[in-house]
């Protein structure tokens, strides 16, 4: 699923959302963080709140602890 749909089905009101790049999916977001590649810069948004309710999703989807998103962007 590409990020963008996601974000702004479920969080419409933020217009920041619908600048998130339009090819970005869930899958290639998890590959960027296990290369500990920016994940700002493929998201395309550099907002930490952004990053923060698309970790958790991406947490959900890749069904692992939200931890371990975290801490493998840390160490990028």
């Amino acid at each position: 699923m590409k990020i963008i749909d996601w974000y702004t089905e479920n969080y419409p009101t933020d217009d920041l959302g619908y600048e998130i790049h339009p090819e970005a999916t869930f899958e290639g977001l998890f590959r960027q963080l296990d290369r500990y590649k920016d994940v700002y810069k493929y998201i395309g948004v550099s907002d930490s709140v952004i990053r923060e309710r698309v970790f958790e999703r991406l947490a959900e989807v890749m069904e692992c602890d939200y931890d371990y998103i975290y801490d493998q962007w840390m160490l990028a």
